[in-house]
């Protein structure tokens, strides 16, 4: 990506999560010889809420919820560069969450919507 696509692609983000909370899932290829201890270092973020450690074309993947879009950011660039072993991430932005920890999820807004019609 082109300088200037990687800036137009920010500000997009930027504008479509503004100063509201982040949830993402990370994706990390690794040095898979120290696969516990980087698992281990990602697990001790404050923002990580979950870690797994899987087979297929990626070796982790986590659950993170960051206060805001430059939190995350800040996250990626700075914090997992400094993880000995981390070969590649890729981060996936959640839209919105339908279940989670096995409980189904509403949105407020759509539940203000269907009690504005049921008045």
């Amino acid at each position: 990506m082109e300088d200037k696509e990687k800036k137009e692609y920010e500000e997009v983000i930027s504008s479509y999560y503004g100063e509201d909370q982040v949830t993402a899932l990370v994706t990390f290829k690794i040095d898979t010889k120290g696969s516990d201890d980087v698992a281990e270092k990602i697990a001790g973020f404050d923002h990580i809420e979950d870690v797994f450690l899987v087979t297929g074309d990626t070796d982790i993947i986590a659950k993170a919820r960051f206060p805001t879009y430059a939190a995350l950011k800040k996250f990626i660039v700075d914090e997992v560069a400094e993880i000995a072993g981390v070969k590649e991430t890729r981060t996936f932005m959640v839209v919105t969450t339908f279940k989670e920890r096995g409980n189904l999820v509403r949105d407020p807004e759509e539940e203000e919507s269907e009690k504005a019609q049921t008045d």
